[in-house]
C-alpha cells in the first residue's frame, strides 16, 4: 500500500513554485488540523470545480452562476476595441486591480518554450486567432497589446505571437503592441504594482 502522506506530498509538488519540501510541510500542516477545517477544505476543492468554468471569450476562471461571459467580458462600460494577451488569470486580476487598463482580456494559457516546437496544445494561440479575426470583420478592434512577463520566455512569447498575427493583421489599422519597460526585467505582471503598470501601459511600443 502506499504512503498516504507521500502521496498527498507528491500532489502538492505538482503545483506551480511548490518544492517536495513545501508539499510535505503542506501535508503535516493539514494532518494537525481537525476535522471541520478539513471538511471545509474538501467541500470547497469539490464546490470549485462545480461553480467555476472558463469564459467562452477570454477564457479566464469566473463563477458561471447562470451567467454565460465572465462579468468582464459582460461588461457594458468596457472598451471592447482593445484585448490584451496575458499568461495567466492572476495577470488579469493584477491589471484590473491596478485601474490602469479598461478592455478586454484573452489569457494566453502560459508562455511558449523555448525549446519546445510543439506548442499549441500548451498555449492558446489558434483561439487568440479566431478572436482577433473575429473582431476585425466585426469591425470592432483598434488595438492588441501583449503584456507578458519580461523574461526570456516572455520575451519569445512576444516574438512568437507576433509572428503568428502578423498576416491576420497586415492590411488592417489594427496596432499590435507590448507593454513598455516600466516593468523591470524579470517582472512577472502577477507581483507588479499598481504604479509600475501605469507606467507600462504609457510606454508601451
Amino acid at each position: 500500500m502506499s504512503n498516504p502522506i507521500q502521496k498527498l506530498a507528491d500532489m502538492f509538488a505538482d503545483f506551480p513554485g511548490i518544492g517536495a519540501r513545501q508539499s510535505k510541510r503542506f501535508v503535516y500542516f493539514l494532518l494537525s488540523c481537525d476535522k471541520a477545517y478539513l471538511d471545509e477544505l474538501a467541500n470547497l476543492i469539490i464546490s470549485v470545480k462545480k461553480r467555476i468554468t472558463q469564459c467562452p471569450e477570454c477564457f479566464r476562471y469566473f463563477e458561471h452562476d447562470n451567467h454565460d461571459h465572465c462579468e468582464r467580458c459582460e461588461k457594458l462600460s468596457i472598451d471592447r476595441t482593445t484585448i490584451m494577451v496575458v499568461e495567466k488569470d492572476a495577470d488579469v486580476d493584477q491589471v484590473s486591480a491596478s485601474g490602469a487598463y479598461n478592455g478586454l482580456f484573452f489569457v494566453f494559457g502560459g508562455l511558449v518554450p523555448i525549446v519546445e516546437k510543439e506548442t499549441s496544445n500548451r498555449i492558446r494561440i489558434n483561439e487568440l486567432q479566431k478572436r482577433i479575426a473575429r473582431d476585425i470583420a466585426d469591425n470592432k478592434l483598434k488595438e492588441v497589446i501583449l503584456g507578458f512577463s519580461l523574461s526570456r520566455e516572455g520575451d519569445y512569447t512576444d516574438t512568437y505571437v507576433r509572428d503568428e498575427l502578423r498576416t491576420l493583421l497586415e492590411n488592417t489599422s489594427v496596432r499590435l503592441s507590448s507593454l513598455g519597460r516600466g516593468l523591470s526585467t524579470g517582472t512577472e505582471l502577477e507581483y507588479s504594482d499598481s504604479e509600475t503598470l501605469r507606467n507600462a501601459f504609457t510606454n508601451r511600443h
